[in-house]
């Protein structure tokens, strides 16, 4: 076991805990804006699909059932304008951040093969890698690597940490020559419900793909949009190839998305109006919380989408994580995304109104 642990960093999250208790310890209570976890409740449609296949005593299918496919089609579609889904451009997960992290050993890398990532990134993109014994190498543009040994190419927009978002010309760039060079592209689209100043576009998008998914899978997941992060709901779309593939070797690994949760999926994406309310909410934290840090001399680099401010007061991270603490605000250190956050602070809209407006007062003073 130890041969496998040693080869992966520091969890991360264990360096805050110090941190932590400070801001506990404020009279009114820690705000936490730093994990990022949905706060606001799973909406009631979907609770009620959940409840209603409850009895659910049998296996579930990993390719799921055939109504999922249906909607998780009809989605891609209609949201990010992909044209001829079927249910073979399609496969639900458990959870973005398992596919993440155990995707560079499903695909077969190992050593001597590179997987590359953004520069500021979700450190589990680095933790696949290693898991896998493969390579792995950051970027500011892709198309600046060696393409040599560089087998699986992960974008991020909208970005975390940072929000931000590459425009569809970028992509397009991007892809193509991913494509001339024989490389696999997964693009982590997370957050694409989430634009405030862009309008984010999809690998998908046939401004982008040509209308060929060859070499181009998008990652999506419900936990942000839908608050369903308790739920671990998730999914693949794109290359029809890469995802049959996928799908034998995780049927071999039981990675199956648990039937009252594959219904609770169809419910979530057959109805636009709660992501439209969850969006209302974000983006009125976003606004309160954007102004306050403003006023108290932080600078906001990016965040034109997703679920975060990427704030910097131009110091060590480490010195603006102390400070918000002892004002009972928690935030993440810049450098858990890479070392050239090290001057800014992930600052998460994800807490509760009268948190949030509990960390504006307290910005204000």
């Amino acid at each position: 076991m130890s041969a496998v642990t040693d080869r992966l960093p520091t969890f991360p999250w264990d360096k805050l805990e110090p941190y932590k208790a400070t801001a506990a310890a404020h009279p009114d209570g820690i705000v936490d804006l730093s994990v990022g976890t949905p706060v606001d409740p799973v909406p009631e449609l979907i609770q009620k699909a959940l409840v209603a296949a409850a009895d659910s005593p049998g296996y579930p299918t990993v390719w799921g059932t055939p109504e999922l496919r249906d909607a998780l089609t009809g989605w891609v579609e209609r949201r990010l304008g992909a044209r001829d889904i079927t249910h073979h451009h399609v496969l639900p997960i458990v959870g973005s951040k398992e596919l993440v992290a155990w995707l560079p050993t499903q695909l077969g890398l190992g050593p001597g093969d590179k997987v590359a990532f953004p520069r500021l990134a979700y450190p589990t993109y680095e933790v696949g890698a290693r898991l896998a014994q493969a390579d792995h190498v950051a970027y500011d543009d892709p198309t600046d690597l060696d393409p040599t040994d560089l087998k699986l190419l992960w974008l991020n927009s909208p970005s975390n940490p940072t929000g931000k978002v590459l425009s569809a010309a970028e992509l397009t760039r991007i892809v193509a020559w991913a494509r001339e060079h024989d490389i696999l592209v997964f693009a982590d689209e997370c957050y694409i419900e989430l634009g405030w100043e862009a309008d984010p576009v999809s690998v998908l998008h046939p401004d982008v793909c040509g209308g060929s998914y060859e070499g181009i899978v998008s990652v999506h997941s419900l936990s942000k949009r839908s608050n369903l992060a308790g739920y671990r709901a998730a999914f693949l779309a794109g290359d029809p190839a890469v995802l049959g593939d996928l799908l034998q070797i995780r049927k071999h690994g039981g990675m199956m998305t648990s039937a009252p949760t594959q219904a609770a999926v169809i419910a979530a994406l057959s109805d636009d109006t709660h992501v439209r309310e969850q969006r209302e909410r974000y983006a009125a934290r976003r606004t309160a919380l954007r102004d306050a840090l403003l006023q108290h001399g932080f600078r906001i680099e990016h965040s034109e989408a997703s679920l975060y401010l990427w704030a910097t007061r131009d110091e060590s991270c480490w010195t603006t994580v102390a400070h918000l603490a002892d004002l009972g605000i928690l935030v993440a250190p810049g450098d858990f995304y890479g070392p050239a956050g090290d001057n800014f602070v992930r600052v998460a809209l994800t807490a509760t109104d009268e948190r949030v407006n509990a960390a504006v007062a307290r910005l204000q003073r």
